[in-house]
């Protein structure tokens, strides 16, 4: 059983749909409560009265410590992927009722098997947000199917002890607790979310909504969740991402190459990394074969170098792949849009290493290409947050080290410190994106690897002729690239509830430009207008929809065209276009050359690809609402 604990000060729900046959009663009315401890639960298979009696027990402990005295129990599956069948789940679900009532706690309880909408206010105390897991009885374990494997990693996760601190560019290490994060907004709602370890999610993430309304991905209900159908646009979007990714991973000096997706689970060198990589696998078997998804890259790179001959001259040695895709079975509570999915495109680049300080030196370089990555996709500094990770010892060692990163960065940063190694990586960085619901992700991260090149047996050849293990640097300049599109998203989110239009970076707007003819004896002008932006490598269509120009111009708005461009005789015969700017919000008088010129500019040395839809809009289908 999970169970995520939130104190607060208010919940109101109200049941939309049922959602199995065998759904509980319910009026389709709001409910409120006020200053309650709601209990959002999964039932897993193999729960039963006895786990039921052992959370309340705890949670009465709990309830204790925070003077409360009222809880919510409300049923979330989303929480688990391994869930009890919906007769056994109720029976538990009213087993937990019955025992906190029985405890003395005033509770109350959610219909169970419906879709359910709801709006809640957490309480801001350190011990608001709690997630829980109770296991079954002996007995019942016992007869419990077998479950996924879960590697060493995520079990050493679960009980990790680390330290937590901000450190400034200055070189002072605070604790977290005593930093004054009243300047830094960001960078507390970061460590809020790192050091509380609550991934799952309640709300639909604005990204979700306005991925689908743009027709830029949608979920696909015939797969696995987390996983997306790409509409031609959002398609046009993620390529675009993907090829500049990987053109500045090779000007950077990395090989690309390609290796495959499903790998055997009990290859040596395969099964003991699977237990060092803090991950949840795919796996399925082939005839005799038990294998998993691959979660990165790492697999085919290691096998490729285990069987390469290189010396120290050839060092740093880079090698890259765009993993399309990768896996990772992520539970389906921590499921969100573009965020946190199953499969994704990961741009994954590997340094192999002589020793520790050309290592540091190769780290160095590549802490500059992702910031140079990320600027370049269309994010500045105040976008993101930069979180640390390294042993105590490595931190005593290679403070300025350490230090010099953070004075890239130029502000403050999360600091996590552990006691010790627990994973094949002793440092690690990543820059954080926070969004609409104060949630953090990684846009890109370097890894600081001491293990892997023994256990897969790379080796090189140094100056004195002997072999020698390399240290390997696992590095994505800008993260899965989903994400990357979630992150832009969500930008545009908040820059609109500041009251600034939301839009997407030029280079990566489906459409750059739209001509909108003041009515049909113009199409035939507009779309020889269009010819000539085509051929300037530029993005362009013509709405010939019969709407009026008024409503064809607040469509264009609402799909983040960057430039429109409405034609008629005077615009004709005088050659100066209207051009309405997205970015200022202003018609600005354009002759043609201007007007391609600017667009050349905001998008010079970014990848270009041609319009991936029917450039008259009359010619298009609806692909979603």
């Amino acid at each position: 059983m999970r169970i995520l604990q939130l104190h607060s000060d208010f919940i109101e729900y109200k049941p939309i749909k049922k959602e199995i046959v065998m759904a509980e009663k319910a009026e389709p009315k709001a409910q409120r409560f006020e200053d309650i401890v709601v209990l959002f639960v999964a039932v897993e298979e193999g729960d039963n009265e006895g786990v039921a009696k052992n959370a309340i027990e705890e949670i009465r402990t709990n309830l204790d410590k925070l003077k409360a005295k009222r809880v919510l129990i409300y049923p979330y599956a989303h929480l688990s992927s391994n869930l009890a069948k919906p007769s056994d789940a109720l029976n538990v679900i009213k087993a937990l009722e019955k025992y906190a009532k029985d405890s003395g706690l005033e509770a109350y309880r959610t219909p169970f098997g419906w879709n359910k909408q709801f709006t809640i206010a957490i309480k801001g105390h350190p011990l608001a947000e709690q997630s829980r897991t109770f296991h079954p009885t002996e007995e019942a374990k016992e007869a419990k199917p077998e479950e996924e494997k879960v590697s060493e990693a995520i079990k050493a996760e679960e009980k990790l002890k680390s330290t937590w601190y901000v450190l400034q560019p200055n070189g002072k290490l605070i604790p977290v607790d005593e930093f004054d994060f009243s300047k830094h907004e960001n960078l507390s709602k970061f460590a809020r979310y790192e050091i509380s370890k609550v991934r799952a999610v309640q709300q639909m993430p604005p990204h979700v909504t306005l991925m689908k309304r743009l027709e830029i991905a949608d979920y696909e209900p015939a797969s696995d969740p987390g996983n997306f159908r790409w509409y031609p646009k959002g398609r046009l979007i993620k390529s675009l991402l993907e090829q500049y990714v990987t053109e500045e991973t090779i000007k950077y000096g990395a090989m690309e190459v390609e290796t495959p997706i499903m790998y055997d689970f009990n290859h040596p060198s395969l099964a003991d990394y699977l237990n060092r990589f803090p991950a949840r696998q795919y796996v399925l078997k082939s005839e005799e074969k038990e294998l998993f998804l691959r979660f990165a890259a790492c697999f085919g790179q290691f096998l490729i170098m285990h069987d390469t001959q290189f010396s120290y001259r050839q060092l740093p040695l880079r090698i890259y792949e765009l993993t399309r895709y990768s896996f990772r079975r992520e539970k389906s509570g921590e499921l969100a849009g573009f965020r946190r999915l199953r499969a994704f495109t990961m741009p994954d680049v590997h340094a192999f290493c002589a020793d520790l300080q050309q290592a540091k030196t190769e780290l160095a370089t590549r802490f500059k290409l992702c910031m140079h990555v990320l600027e370049g996709i269309g994010f500045s500094k105040d976008d993101y947050e930069l979180g640390v990770r390294f042993t105590k010892d490595f931190y005593a060692k290679n403070k300025s080290f350490i230090l010099s990163l953070v004075k890239l960065h130029k502000k403050p940063v999360l600091v996590e410190m552990w006691e010790k190694q627990f994973f094949y990586f002793i440092f690690k960085y990543e820059p954080n994106f926070i969004d609409n619901q104060d949630k953090a992700s990684a846009l890109s991260t370097d890894q600081l690897d001491v293990e892997n090149a023994k256990r897969y047996e790379i080796t090189f050849t140094d100056a004195e002729g002997k072999k020698k293990y390399p240290l390997i640097l696992h590095c994505s300049p800008s993260g899965a690239i989903e994400r990357v599109v979630y992150a832009l998203l969500e930008g545009a989110y908040k820059d609109q509830q500041k009251g600034k239009p939301p839009m997407l970076p030029l280079w990566l707007a489906p459409t750059q430009v739209r001509i909108i003819p003041i009515s049909d004896q113009f199409e035939k002008a507009a779309e020889e207008l269009a010819k000539q932006i085509e051929a300037n490598s530029i993005r362009v269509d013509v709405d010939d929809r019969p709407l009026t120009m008024q409503k064809k111009v607040r469509e264009a708005e609402t799909e983040w065209v960057n430039y429109i461009v409405v034609v008629g005789k005077k615009e004709i015969d005088s050659g100066i276009l209207p051009v309405r700017d997205r970015k200022s919000g202003k018609i600005r008088p354009m002759k043609l050359d201007e007007l391609l010129k600017t667009i050349k500019q905001e998008t010079e040395n970014k990848p270009f690809k041609s319009l991936s839809l029917p450039k008259l809009l009359s010619n298009r289908p609806q692909f979603y609402g």
